[in-house]
C-alpha cells in the first residue's frame, strides 16, 4: 500500500475512535439534563395568571427533576418581547419559553411583521394550561339570565352593545367579536388595560358585556354582581357547576380558551424535549396540582409535542376569521 494512503487510513480510523466517546458524552449529558438551573421565560408581568400558574408547575418540576426552574418575566408588546428572547436563546435545554395561543395562532394575523416565527424558531414541548373565558353581564343593568336571552336583548338594543376586554387582539376581544358576528347583534369593542378596569365599568353600566377570563370574574359572580351566562371551555367549570358551556347554551363550535404551551429554541436536543415532556405528563396527573389550577381559574394540561403543534394549526383559521371580523391591527 502507498505509505501516504496507509497513513491517511490510520489517521481516519483514529479520528473515528476519538469521535465515538465525544458523541457518547453528548448523549450522556442530555440524559443527565438538567445539570443546572433552567430559565423559564414568561412573556407577561409577575403576578398575572400566566406567571402564577407557571410558577406552580416550576415548583413541581424542581421536585421531580432536581434542579431549579427559575421564572424570568420579560413582558411587553403583547408578549412578543419575551417570546423573541426565548427564540434567540441558546438551544441547550436551559432556556424554556411559555408561548400563549396568541403567539401560536393569532399574532401572525395581527402584526404585519414579527421578529420570530413560532413554527420555524421553536420546538414544541407540551400544552401547559388553559384558562376558559366566561360570558358575563352586570346583574343591575341586564335582565338576561341565559345566553339566548342576552342575544335577544343585544339585538333589540338600539345602537348595539358595548363589550369590554383587556386589549386589542386579546382572546376576549376577538372571541367577543366572533360571538357578535355569529349571533347577529351589533357590538362596539371597548379596550381596557385588564379586568380590574373592565369590571368597574360594567358595574357602573358603562359596558354591557364581557367574554373575559373566568378567574377574574369569579368573585363578582359568586357575590351576585355579575351573572355568568356560559363558559367557553369544552366542559363546565367545577367551581361554577350551574353555568353551562357555550354549546349547552346554544352556541355550537365555540370552545375558545386562553391556552399556553412550553417551547424550547429550535435545535434543542430531542432527548431533552422528551424528558421534559415526560415530567410534565406526570405533573399534570397530580390531583393536588389540578386542584390548585382550578382554584386559580384554569386547567393544567398535557399533550405530546405534536399535539401542541396540531392544536395551534387547528385553531388558526378560527382566529384569522376573528381578527378579520374585529378589524384589529396592532402595528
Amino acid at each position: 500500500m502507498n505509505p501516504i494512503i496507509r497513513r491517511r487510513t490510520v489517521l481516519a480510523g483514529l479520528a473515528g475512535v476519538a469521535a465515538a466517546p465525544l458523541a457518547g458524552t453528548a448523549v450522556a449529558q442530555q440524559g443527565n439534563w438538567p445539570e443546572r438551573p433552567v430559565r423559564v421565560i414568561v412573556p407577561w408581568p409577575a403576578g398575572g395568571s400566566t406567571d402564577v400558574l407557571t410558577r406552580l408547575v416550576c415548583d413541581r418540576l424542581q421536585q421531580k427533576l432536581g434542579q431549579s426552574f427559575i421564572v424570568d418575566n420579560r413582558s411587553g408588546a403583547a408578549g412578543n418581547i419575551g417570546v423573541d428572547v426565548a427564540a434567540k436563546s441558546p438551544p441547550d435545554g436551559y432556556t424554556l419559553g411559555v408561548a400563549a395561543v396568541g403567539h401560536w395562532s393569532i399574532n401572525q394575523y395581527l402584526y404585519s411583521k414579527l421578529p420570530w416565527d413560532i413554527d420555524r424558531d421553536f420546538v414544541p414541548v407540551s400544552v401547559a394550561f388553559e384558562l376558559p373565558n366566561v360570558a358575563v353581564v352586570p346583574v343591575k343593568y341586564n335582565p338576561s339570565k341565559t345566553l339566548a336571552e342576552f342575544i335577544a336583548w343585544a339585538k333589540a338594543k338600539k345602537g348595539g352593545i358595548a363589550y369590554g376586554s383587556p386589549g386589542v387582539g386579546t382572546t376576549p376581544h376577538l372571541s367577543g367579536a366572533l360571538l357578535a358576528s355569529r349571533a347577529g347583534y351589533e357590538a362596539t369593542h371597548v379596550p381596557f388595560r385588564g379586568a380590574a378596569q373592565t369590571i368597574p365599568a360594567m358595574l357602573s353600566g358603562d359596558v354591557d358585556f364581557a367574554l373575559d377570563n373566568l378567574a377574574s370574574y369569579i368573585p363578582q359572580i359568586q357575590q351576585g354582581q355579575m351573572r355568568a351566562l356560559a363558559v367557553t371551555s369544552a366542559k363546565r367549570f367545577p367551581s361554577l357547576p350551574d353555568v353551562p358551556t357555550m354549546e349547552e347554551a346554544g352556541m355550537k363550535d365555540f370552545v375558545i380558551t386562553s391556552w399556553h404551551g412550553y417551547v424550547f429554541p429550535v435545535g434543542t436536543p430531542k432527548p431533552v424535549v422528551e424528558k421534559l415532556n415526560g415530567a410534565l405528563k406526570e405533573i399534570a396527573a397530580d390531583r393536588s396540582l389540578q386542584e390548585r389550577f382550578l382554584q386559580a381559574g384554569g386547567f393544567v394540561v398535557w399533550t405530546t409535542p405534536e399535539g401542541l403543534a396540531e392544536r395551534a394549526r387547528r385553531e388558526r383559521p378560527m382566529w384569522q376569521e376573528a381578527v378579520r371580523l374585529s378589524g384589529a391591527q396592532v402595528d
